[in-house]
């Protein structure tokens, strides 16, 4: 408090002179260069926005915008059809059993790669980014080349009575091939700056293994993991390249939902492709929203605990 009443004495009597007036003046007009972020805060600002619309907003509006030229029962009977539901099935249900098969192993390869030193972990390591080069066809064309009834993994799961290749079972290995990084890559830095003294104060107060990783590791990698979970299952929605090899592409049985527009923009039916195409978006929006409203659930919870 007496610091503060000297400060504002020295400025007061700094004020009753013209240098003390002059430096005051200048002392007032600091604050507002400090206010900005960055220099040319306001120009960065506004190329940012307009590449954000131009990459991003316009395509969306334009989908929006050509689907409102159709009548709302003439959408729903596009979006209803049986064909289409049935796609809709598909992608959604095969993307979402692909992103939980890479939120379990993808955190269990992130925990081997940061708890343990072997030979071989830094191959290992970059072998986990091989589907973010790989070209998507690439992947496609090796994933059924592997698993068809002559391939290498074909040809022992054939015998037991497994299908892979030109299967609904192919689009899930696809999808799941696609998505393993993104959740590695997410957990990886959490864990690498995860204490370990956290793990080891709950082993000396008795805690099991399983009541560690469940009490004390798992909470506070949950965020990353439903992030992870989320960028797999939206990258595997809107796959493509590495499905059409292994799928089949039967309408009813193994059509994905992309593949499904492409055909119709094939057959001229634009209206028909941008229905589906903005039900696919709406879907992608409402369920990353909900997984972002649980991550941050996860996070309010985290803070009332500690």
């Amino acid at each position: 408090m007496s610091a503060y009443l000297l400060e504002r004495d020295f400025a007061l009597a700094r004020a009753f002179d013209a240098d003390g007036a002059a430096a005051l003046a200048l002392d007032t007009r600091r604050p507002r260069s400090r206010r900005r972020v960055l220099p040319g805060f306001g120009l960065s600002l506004g190329y940012a926005l307009l590449y954000l619309g131009l990459i991003v907003l316009v395509p969306l509006c334009a989908a929006f915008i050509k689907t409102a030229q159709l009548s709302w029962p003439a959408f729903v009977d596009i979006v209803t059809a049986p064909r289409v539901v049935a796609s809709f099935r598909l992608t959604f249900g095969a993307s979402f059993g692909a992103a939980l098969i890479n939120a379990l192993f993808g955190l269990l390869i992130a925990w081997v790669l940061v708890r343990y030193r072997f030979p071989g972990r830094r191959l290992a390591d970059a072998l986990v980014d091989l589907p973010f080069a790989l070209p998507t066809a690439v992947a496609g064309i090796a994933l059924a080349s592997l698993f068809a009834p002559n391939g290498w993994f074909g040809a022992l799961l054939t015998p037991l009575g497994v299908k892979v290749a030109f299967t609904p079972l192919g689009i899930l290995v696809a999808l799941t091939f696609i998505g393993l990084p993104f959740v590695v890559r997410t957990v990886q830095p959490v864990l690498e700056t995860l204490p370990r003294e956290l793990e080891e104060a709950a082993a000396t107060l008795g805690a099991s293994r399983a009541a560690t990783f469940r009490r004390v590791v798992l909470p506070s990698i949950m965020p990353a993991l439903l992030t992870g979970f989320a960028l797999a299952f939206a990258r595997a929605i809107g796959e493509y390249g590495s499905v059409i090899f292994i799928a089949g592409n039967m309408p009813m049985v193994s059509e994905i939902t992309p593949l499904l527009i492409i055909t119709k923009l094939e057959q001229f039916d634009y209206l028909g492709a941008t229905a589906i195409a903005v039900v696919m978006l709406v879907a992608s929006f409402v369920l990353l929203l909900a997984i972002n409203g649980l991550q941050a659930w996860t996070r309010r919870g985290q803070g009332h605990r500690s």
